[in-house]
């Protein structure tokens, strides 16, 4: 059978309860009548010691502590019980003692619930207010307890006052002690059920997230991305929340990011392969001649499709962390410049001036060459696709502040890229010129290989639109910006990432 956390919570909780509220009122219970006794046996030896001169005379008189017992329930005891209201006034008993102040302090302390006990000079108890003990033989440490009766400098025995062991239930040490035992556990329910309310209110705090994550953890287990926890506090369970929806946001970010690639990847691979179909199946019917002309253009498809699917390949590598990197030392102003020579040509074409800005002495930097010129001949290539005739193509470097990383930057005075393209530009397949397709160049991907690729070094990757120069009324269209660590020695030992 299967119980709720609340239940089992409640279920301990209660426990806990029962516990402490048991050993509690044991502890309390016979601490109190602990004192209860100390305090009575006090009170007992002040009771005695007032009696003892009384019970010496008696001794004096009649050489013996025959009828001594007569003495103890008439004299010290009659009408003794609580709440009589009858004390041992002058004249009422026999023998020496009656009518002393000591026999009324007999009384009293036998009405509080106390037991008279007298013993000879050898221990030998001679007269008991209970008659339980008669000739029984106390031990000296009993003996200790009570008042020495002492005649002429000899003790002739022991006056001992205790409390009442066995009194009745309505002799006032029993009430005081029955009263203070249901204090006790009166007071333990009490604080047993705050205790348990308070906790119900703490349970059902600490259970209401969990029930919200419980039901939205549900709904994502069954295909619903949307789902999300609000949970405010600052505590654990707070923490939980945010870091829940986090991982919702995620996953949900995934999925949507998943499902696009799968269409942009069927829609890429569409084109080309229905070109190929397209002319192949002309061919067949002779309506398109197999010539060198269609044989070109079916080799231009299959080109196409082969960088797409290898665009997709090193893209999906990058993004698992499984993209081998050929480092090596390298001079990066020897790098740019041969690039921006070989690109020059093109430019040329396009009436584009493709400039090199390179700061003096760059440092050599550990990076995989090959991987860097494919990041900027995909930059370069992206500015000179959107650089109108007549327009300016810059490719800076230089170090940052503290000479820990290396700046490359590709400028172009192009049409820019709109505020609400610019977060988007290094997804997969997105073209911020929506007219932009295959056919006229670029699949989508070049930027978001990009990203990959510096992030593989250790980079980062950002683009500016527009970017003004010091005049305010000229500026660059688009100026894409990508920063890469210079390692130290450790880490070029490496050799390979």
């Amino acid at each position: 059978m299967r119980f709720s956390l609340i239940y089992k919570l409640m279920g301990a909780f209660l426990l806990v309860i029962a516990i402490g509220a048991l050993v509690i009122s044991i502890l309390t219970s016979q601490a109190t009548r602990n004192a209860f006794n100390l305090y009575t046996t006090r009170s007992g030896l002040v009771w005695a010691q007032r009696l003892a001169p009384t019970l010496a005379d008696y001794y004096a008189q009649s050489t013996s502590w025959q009828g001594v017992d007569t003495v103890l329930l008439n004299e010290f005891g009659s009408q003794m019980m609580p709440g009589s209201g009858m004390g041992m006034g002058a004249g009422q008993g026999r023998g020496p003692a009656a009518g002393r102040p000591a026999a009324s302090a007999g009384t009293a302390a036998m009405g509080m619930g106390q037991r008279l006990i007298l013993t000879d000079a050898r221990g030998t108890v001679v007269a008991d207010t209970l008659g339980e003990w008669l000739g029984k033989q106390l031990t000296a440490e009993d003996l200790l307890n009570g008042a020495a009766i002492v005649v002429k400098n000899i003790q002739v025995g022991t006056l001992i006052v205790t409390p009442n062991e066995i009194s009745g239930s309505g002799s006032l040490s029993s009430d005081f002690l029955t009263s203070a035992n249901q204090a006790i556990v009166s007071s333990a329910i009490i604080a047993g059920g705050i205790a348990l309310i308070l906790g119900m209110a703490l349970f059902l705090q600490i259970t209401s997230p969990l029930r919200q994550l419980k039901k939205a953890t549900a709904a994502i287990a069954a295909g619903d991305l949307s789902q999300r926890v609000n949970i405010r506090s600052g505590d654990e369970f707070g923490e939980l929340g945010y870091t829940f929806n986090r991982m919702a946001e995620n996953l949900d970010k995934a999925e949507t990011q998943r499902r696009h690639m799968v269409a942009d990847v069927a829609h890429e691979l569409r084109t080309p392969l229905a070109a190929i179909q397209g002319t192949l199946e002309g061919m067949q019917d002779g309506i398109l001649p197999l010539d060198e002309e269609q044989l070109t253009a079916l080799y231009t498809e299959t080109m196409l499709l082969n960088r797409l699917v290898g665009d997709l390949r090193l893209l999906s590598l990058a993004e698992a962390g499984q993209l081998q990197l050929e480092r090596q030392e390298t001079q990066p102003g020897s790098l740019i410049e041969n690039l921006v020579e070989r690109a020059k040509p093109q430019a040329e074409q396009k009436d584009i001036r493709l400039v090199a800005q390179l700061e003096a002495n760059l440092p050599p930097t550990w990076l995989d060459s090959d991987r860097i010129t494919q990041v900027l001949n995909n930059l370069i290539g992206n500015a000179l696709h959107y650089t109108p005739a007549g327009g300016v193509i810059t490719v800076q470097a230089g170090l940052l502040a503290g000479g820990t990383a290396l700046q490359i930057a590709v400028s172009d005075s192009g049409p820019g890229i709109a505020a609400e393209d610019l977060p988007y530009i290094f997804d997969r397949f997105y073209r911020a010129d929506k007219s932009r397709t295959r056919g006229s160049g670029g699949s989508g991907l070049g930027l978001a290989i990009v990203k990959q690729l510096v992030e593989a070094h250790g980079g980062t990757v950002k683009a500016e639109s527009p970017v003004y120069r010091d005049d305010p009324q000229a500026f660059y269209g688009t100026k894409m910006i990508f920063i890469l660590p210079i390692l130290n020695e450790e880490k070029k030992n490496n050799g390979k990432s």
